[in-house]
Formats: structure tokens, sequence, C-alpha cells
């Protein structure tokens, strides 16, 4: 099977200083992949280009076959920011079925997502009455309500505790072991575990694409912090 995300010779430019820099990858269908870096390398600006909201100076982005950002991949493609992307004036529930309606999809739909984020028991309050993890969680639900063939995620742990933390990250295996894929970016590495592929971003630049274990293997350093502080100090990529 090809790729279901193709990225080729991918330029951006802001306020005069390149934020990537002829990037070019690739991202396997039904896996998770982990998109790692320090803050300020270029992981949301990549993710924004493969969603279609992003302004490029030049290259090629193409996901499930068709340029990033075509109407076609409305409902395929799922997108989570960094910011929660939720109306805090509606409730929970609220907030789900007006999204749900505009993706056409089934008000029942709206539960079901709201049950697998694990927010059945605040359906009702208003989004703005939320904690941050809470809200995360709804802007979830909403990027899950059409059941899209690729997901999207713009460090969509942060500020969680611990085992939220883990019961979102055996929800992104479900999801893939369902076939969707899933791009997740962070800049906490002990989450690099949980991902069956790593892409290591550096001043807009890959520096490194293979698995945990393959990075500990071929940098032979005690942990993944250790093997990215060595990827980064020899400058080698990969």
């Amino acid at each position: 099977m090809p790729p279901t995300i193709e990225i080729s010779g991918l330029s951006v430019v802001r306020g005069g200083s390149t934020v990537l820099d002829e990037l070019s990858l690739s991202v396997d269908g039904g896996v998770v992949t982990g998109l790692l870096g320090p803050s300020g390398s270029g992981k949301s600006t990549l993710m924004r280009a493969i969603v279609g909201v992003q302004i490029v100076a030049g290259g090629d982005v193409r996901v499930l076959g068709l340029a990033a950002g075509s109407p076609a991949l409305r409902r395929r493609v799922g997108y989570v920011t960094q910011s929660p992307s939720v109306y805090p004036d509606l409730s929970v529930r609220e907030n789900l079925v007006y999204f749900g309606r505009v993706l056409g999809v089934a008000r029942t739909r709206s539960d079901e997502v709201i049950e697998r984020v694990g927010l059945g028991d605040t359906a009702t309050r208003l989004v703005g009455k939320l904690s941050g993890g809470q809200k995360a969680r709804v802007s979830l639900a909403t990027a899950l309500l059409g059941e899209p063939e690729v997901l999207v995620l713009d460090e969509p742990t942060v500020g969680l505790d611990p085992v939220l933390r883990r019961d979102l990250w055996n929800s992104f295996h479900e999801l893939a072991s369902g076939g969707t894929t899933l791009l997740v970016s962070s800049h906490v590495m002990d989450e690099a575990t949980r991902c069956e592929r790593l892409l290591l971003l550096r001043d807009g630049a890959v520096l490194a694409d293979l698995s945990p274990g393959e990075l500990l293997r071929r940098t032979g350093a005690p942990d993944l912090d250790a093997a990215f502080l060595q990827l980064v100090e020899s400058g080698a990529t990969s």
C-alpha cells in the first residue's frame, strides 16, 4: 500500500525565516507515528501543512492520495490543535452535536465519542467550566466524529495526568489497529516509547526516521532522551 501521507520538498517561510527547509517524508497507514522535537523545531507547522491550513513556499503534500486540504478530505482527516478548538459557552454534548452537523454525522455519534474520551460524566457541563485536560479531550472528541482515516494530533497529552495520558495512548493504538493513521507530536521524549515509528525534527529538518528500538540501537544510549541529545550533538541525519 502507498504511504498515507507523502511529503516532497516542503518549504515554509514565516516572517522571513525558513521554518521547514525542503522537507521530505512519508507516513504509513495504520501506524502510530510520533513527531518529536524541541519547541520551535517545526512540528506544528508541519502538521498544519498536512491538514492543508498552512501557506507553503514550495513542495508537495498529499494525504490519502489527494492534495492536502482538499474538500474531499474534510471527513477523512481529523486534526487536534494544541489549544482546544471548541466553544466554551456550549456544553460538551452541544459542541459535539454542532460539529457533527457540520460533518453530516448521526447525532448518536456524539455520545459515542464522548464516552470514548472519558467525558460521559461531564457531557452536560459548559466547556468553559472544564479543566484544561477535559477541554483537550473535547477537542479530541470533535476530531473523532467523522471516524477519520488520518488523525493529526498536536501535543494532545500536554497537561494531562499520567492515568489519562495512558488511557489516551491506549485509545490511539486501538484506532491504529483498526486502520487509522495517527501522527502525534510531542516534545516529551518518554512518549516516544509509545510510538511504533519516530520522526525526529530539529530546525525544520528530519534528524531521524526510525523506530524507538532502532534509535536506541543506533546510538547505544540508555534511553530515548539521551539518544535524541546524541543525534542533536552529532548533527546526524537518517
